[in-house]
């Protein structure tokens, strides 16, 4: 019997094999499959709907062992291609799956160009094959994400942008979607950070406005969707511990020689400081929109989706998703369009379905440019609203939390009567209602404090000095940075210290007592020396001296100054104080180039200000931009203080994370040795209850009656003894 190992040319993989290691001995063999091959693709252009396996096989033999035979094979491509787009829809869809394969080995080998192969993908993705949309989805991605990984080909982007520009306009809902969609191409390639310009986002904003529902459901999800990729970008490059002054860093800033109870609790203070001041710098950091940054008429675009909002009648869910576009991009770009406080003012009711919702987007298209007048009638329905006794306690919290949001973004729309009336709900019996009132007194505290009741403002610190309140309209400049003028303090100790060691004098160590450092600090609040100038020349007519100190950490600084009984120190005001602080600060700016480090500096200065109370003096207006982003957290107006109730399963799991690492529970056993004997005592607690039952009884108390007989008793043994 004959074996017949050598199966050629029957045997398409031995042959791929044998081709892909030796192409010229293995032509002829080559050539007999290729005729093969245009015969049955002739009988398969007559009935395209069939699945022809022979067919099938032939394809993907002649897309693996295209790069060995380039001139034979250099119509075979071409001839895919007119097959899929003349006969793509009614294919049989294995046959269309292998068609589309072996048009990606030939990408994949560099014997088709990108642009091709992509627009007629994209024209596919038309066809009712869910299996294909997705793996066609799947390559457009990652394909456009290999030509782009070196360096971006600007030509090829912006020509497969027209495109797809152009299928938006398209009738057909499937293909527009699957630009649009999360999972979709365009929303792919910009979370992965292919296409990520401004063209990729204004074709996405057309979307908006499309006449299908779901594409423009898709279009406005991709706008409300918070953009992680950004977030994360930041993080890593920007955030760092390094950047921001840690608690160690300002302990030493404001270190005193001597610890005491109030230095305690004011280095507790310090540390909360810190911790808000970094999570402040992360919530900042969590909402970032960047595409409705890079949207082209953001006034225009907006004003166009609320009339399409009035205009047509979608779901609710729909209005929903578009109020929040709008609220968004008013809030971050800062756009007026009147219209919309009374069209979402008719909302804002208690029994209103997403009424919290509604209350973020109000609040989030709050700002500074909106006239308090348009922003009023709203405040004004959310007070008479919710924050009403006939209320729940629950209603009115999330009322003030919501008053609160909107008016730490636009506070000029509160009237200082009905601020005061709200701050009295500090007092309410629901802790719920009292802690919301107390945060909307804690805004107030920080922008506009004349608003609230003198008891209200709180105790003034130094970094209230130098902020001053604006009114509607006024913008604030900046021609400083504000707190460099400490740098030129930290300079002036530099100089002092290099003076000191270059001269007889030195550093000496003064302990104070407490109640010197305080009357100290109460006397250097309110009343400045003069200048070293004055001292100088004092100095050289009096012949007494004494010194000033210039506190540095533990150590201080002894310089001469006069003590002529004469001169009476000047008085400062604050007045003086702000403008001699901008002065030097401006000085400080113009003057250098700050470094890193002096930015750190400055923020510890700015941190150590607001530990320090400022005794004696009225506290100015205040502003705290940083805390406040364009996105209103829901989870900010929702916020109730007040304990809930979990299921069974969540006290479950609360109990038993609380016993990680816990010793266990029960009699601890005090022996040193634990093979030694128990006592008695230990064992009778093992014991069962009927073996020990006799003794649990104890002692039983005596009636006075028998203690009379035995006492009697015991007197006639006395006397029968005698």
């Amino acid at each position: 019997m004959v074996r017949h190992n050598n199966q050629l040319p029957n045997n398409l993989p031995q042959l791929q094999n044998l081709i892909k290691r030796d192409p010229v001995s293995y032509k002829d063999e080559f050539l007999q499959q290729q005729r093969h091959y245009k015969s049955l693709l002739a009988v398969f252009t007559l009935r395209p709907t069939d699945f022809n396996k022979s067919l099938d096989e032939l394809i993907m033999f002649m897309a693996q062992i295209a790069h060995c035979y380039p001139s034979e094979l250099s119509t075979f491509a071409q001839e895919l291609i007119d097959m899929l787009q003349t006969h793509g829809p009614v294919l049989d869809k294995d046959m269309r799956m292998t068609f589309c394969r072996a048009l990606i080995l030939l990408r994949n080998k560099r014997l088709l160009t990108p642009t091709d192969l992509l627009s007629l993908f994209f024209g596919l993705l038309r066809s009712q094959d869910k299996e294909l949309r997705k793996f066609l989805e799947s390559h457009i991605v990652s394909d456009i994400k290999n030509l782009n990984s070196k360096h971006k080909d600007a030509k090829l982007n912006r020509n497969l942008q027209n495109f797809m520009y152009t299928m938006l306009k398209d009738n057909n809902a499937k293909a527009a979607k699957m630009s649009l969609v999360n999972m979709g191409i365009m929303v792919d390639l910009y979370k992965k950070n292919i296409w990520r310009d401004t063209k990729t986002v204004n074709v996405i904003s057309t979307g908006c406005f499309s006449k299908i529902t779901k594409v423009m459901v898709a279009a406005l999800k991709f706008f409300v969707t918070v953009d992680a990729n950004d977030s994360s970008d930041e993080s890593d490059s920007s955030s760092s511990d390094d950047d921001t002054p840690n608690t160690r860093e300002v302990i030493m800033a404001n270190k005193v020689s001597k610890t005491t109870r109030k230095r305690t609790k004011n280095l507790k203070k310090v540390k909360r400081l810190v911790e808000k001041n970094k999570k402040k710098k992360k919530q900042s950091q969590s909402s970032n929109f960047a595409a409705l940054t890079l949207i082209h008429d953001p006034q225009g675009f907006a004003e166009k989706l609320f009339h399409q909002l009035e205009k047509r009648h979608e779901r609710f869910e729909v209005k929903m998703l578009t109020l929040d576009v709008v609220s968004r991009l008013i809030g971050l770009h800062q756009l007026i369009i009147f219209n919309f406080y009374p069209y979402i003012q008719r909302f804002l009711q208690p029994h209103q379905k997403e009424v919290v919702r509604m209350m973020q987007f109000v609040a989030q298209a709050s700002h500074e440019v909106v006239p308090p007048d348009v922003l009023e009638p709203v405040l004004r329905t959310l007070v008479n609203n919710f924050v009403s006794e006939r209320n729940s306690s629950d209603v009115m919290a999330i009322g003030l939390n919501a008053i609160r949001e909107m008016c730490s973004r636009a506070p000029l729309v509160m009237t200082e009567d009905l601020l005061r009336d709200l701050a009295q709900y500090k007092n309410y019996r629901e802790r719920s209602v009292m802690m919301a009132a107390k945060s909307l007194i804690h805004v107030y505290r920080s922008t506009m404090p004349h608003l609230l009741h003198k008891k209200d403002r709180g105790r003034p610190t130094e970094a209230t000095l130098e902020i001053v309140a604006r009114k509607y309209g006024e913008v604030d400049a900046k021609e400083f940075v504000s707190g460099a003028e400490i740098l030129l303090e930290t300079e002036n100790t530099e100089s002092c210290n290099n003076s000191d060691e270059n001269s007889d004098e030195e550093w000496v160590n003064v302990s104070h007592s407490e109640d010197e450092n305080d009357s100290n600090d109460v006397d250097n609040e309110d009343v400045v020396g003069e200048n070293d100038e004055d001292d100088e020349e004092s100095d050289s007519d009096d012949s007494a001296s004494d010194y000033k100190y210039i506190n540095q950490g533990q150590s201080i600084c002894i310089q001469e100054s006069s003590t002529n009984p004469k001169i009476k120190p000047k008085i400062v005001t604050k007045k003086e104080q702000l403008a001699e602080k901008r002065e030097k600060a401006t000085h400080v700016s113009s003057m250098r180039i700050l470094t890193d480090e002096d930015f750190k500096r400055i923020e510890i200065a700015q941190l150590s200000k607001q530990m320090t109370t400022a005794k004696n003096r009225k506290r100015p207006a205040e502003r705290d931009e940083s805390s406040r982003g364009e996105l209103v957290r829901l989870k900010d107006i929702e916020n109730i203080y007040k304990k809930r109730k979990h299921d069974k399963q969540t006290r479950i799991d609360s109990i038993k994370k609380g016993q990680e690492g816990r010793e266990k529970f029960g009699y601890k056993d005090g022996r040193l040795n634990p093979f030694s004997s128990k006592t008695n005592r230990e064992k009778k607690k093992t014991k069962n209850f009927m073996m020990i039952k006799h003794k649990a009884k104890g002692k039983a108390k005596k009636s006075f009656k028998d203690k009379q007989i035995a006492l009697r008793n015991h007197l006639t043994k006395l006397k029968k003894m005698k």
